[in-house]
């Protein structure tokens, strides 16, 4: 069997690569479809090119605030070598199961002399505070937090939820006083919120860490046992709160781009955003959140105050995979 395995090791690599970019190219070309009507016109393709540097920034941001995380847990890896393995594996996020660049970038960080188990720490704390961020945005861009209007675009979007549940389920009835309903969801974000604050605290992280140190490879378990997180990654938190608000300046100017929008209107476009982003990255077996994003940021938008919504949201999703195979394109051609 290992001699099976040596033989396909050297062509694995490409075909995971192939897996990766036919998804790709199929992505693209759904979105491609769904904007092709779109008329836009001179203004509207400089907006669009500044929305499409700016999440190309995002995600380079977003690859060097991981680096950081990789410093904190004493990881064998340079910043430049950080943010280039980042970007190269950011794509395999739209194959399936939605796993594959977390896969590779734990590979490379182990690959360079790294701990297997602070790798996957340094993998999975990065979404963790990502959520953390867009959470936190969402909150006090939508002002969930503070006000009591019932109307507000969460509310409304709990209250369909709520509704279509009611309608599949006729035996199930639920009333539901609006207030409270507002309350609640404060109540819940909030909790969530502390929630994932708490479990990225250093006392958590060094539990996990010793729980990884029981491992059955030695090397691993001595490794895991000298490392430790001193300090609360709060410096990381804060940089994932820039990813979350360069993604948001991109979604808005994509809007821009198809209508005209008013400072009033730019809370609403961010905390649809990020809530919808946020449950793209949080629900399972939604490679990349397609189709998670669209419908929650469709559903939170109000369509006469955004009648573009539906090809604005379409071609932002079509920014974002050109971002990110951009910035991988130009990773791998730099390094061959």
């Amino acid at each position: 069997m290992k001699q099976i395995l040596a033989q396909i090791k050297p062509y694995l690599r490409w075909f995971i690569l192939g897996g990766i970019l036919f998804f790709l190219v199929k992505t693209l070309k759904d979105r491609l479809i769904e904007v092709a009507s779109v008329e836009i016109d001179t203004q509207g393709w400089l907006m669009l090119t500044g929305a499409l540097i700016i999440t190309i920034c995002a995600h380079v941001w977003s690859g060097w605030v991981w680096t950081w995380i990789i410093k904190i847990f004493q990881q064998p890896l340079s910043t430049k070598e950080g943010i280039r393995v980042y970007l190269l594996t950011n794509i395999a996020k739209y194959c399936p199961g939605n796993i594959w660049h977390f896969y590779g970038r734990i590979t490379v960080v182990e690959r360079k002399g790294g701990s297997r188990g602070a790798a996957t720490l340094c993998v999975l704390l990065e979404p963790l505070l990502m959520a953390a961020a867009a959470l936190f945005i969402g909150l006090t861009s939508s002002g969930l937090i503070w006000s009591e209007d019932i109307d507000s675009p969460i509310s409304l979007f709990v209250l369909k939820i709520i509704n279509l549940i009611t309608d599949k389920l006729s035996w199930l009835t639920i009333n539901v006083d609006s207030q409270i309903l507002l309350s609640a969801i404060s109540i819940l974000s909030l909790a969530g919120l502390v929630v994932v604050l708490i479990g990225i605290h250093p006392f958590i992280i060094n539990q996990l860490l010793h729980r990884l140190s029981r491992s059955k490879n030695k090397a691993d378990a001595i490794a895991a046992q000298a490392i430790k997180l001193d300090r609360y990654p709060f410096i990381p938190f804060l940089g994932e709160i820039g990813f979350v608000v360069f993604r948001a300046t991109g979604f808005m100017l994509t809007f821009m781009a198809l209508q005209s929008v008013t400072w009033q209107q730019i809370p609403q476009l961010t905390s649809a955003f990020s809530f919808a982003w946020l449950l793209g990255l949080i629900v399972p077996g939604a490679p990349g959140g397609l189709g998670v994003f669209e419908v929650t940021a469709f559903s939170l938008l109000d369509n006469t105050q955004f009648p573009a919504e539906i090809a604005a949201v379409a071609l932002y999703r079509l920014i974002s995979i050109l971002a990110e195979a951009i910035a991988a394109g130009v990773c791998w051609k730099s390094n061959s």
